[in-house]
């Protein structure tokens, strides 16, 4: 992704936010009841997240209304902007062994 592509992206309001709160798997509706976003909002928001990959469908779980629902996760730990000599970014992204430990705390919670 261009630098400038995730510049515009984070800019956006609520998805510094959506993301900070995706440490742990969240449907849409727990984002826009946490964070105060409007349902709306918070689907197209997940969306441009979703398309820069700073956001992952992490599960497809079901609601207590048997209904599957969609949860997200954050791809990153970490972005990093840096000003001097012009612009650059780093991306810090969630390990594997992250990845990985969350499967086996998923699986072992549906049991």
């Amino acid at each position: 992704m261009a630098t400038d592509e995730l510049i515009e992206v984070l800019g956006n309001k609520y998805n510094t936010e959506i993301l900070a709160a995706t440490s742990e798997p969240k449907s849409a509706q727990e984002l826009s009841d946490e964070l105060g976003v409007p349902i709306a909002t918070c689907y197209r928001r997940i969306n441009e997240l979703t398309q820069t990959d700073l956001l992952e469908l992490h599960d497809r779980p079901l609601s207590d209304e048997h209904r599957r629902i969609k949860v997200y996760r954050r791809n990153v730990d970490q972005i990093e902007i840096d000003f001097k000599n012009g612009m650059s970014v780093e991306i810090s992204e969630r390990s594997e062994v992250k990845n990985k430990l969350d499967e086996v705390w998923r699986t072992m919670s549906d049991a």
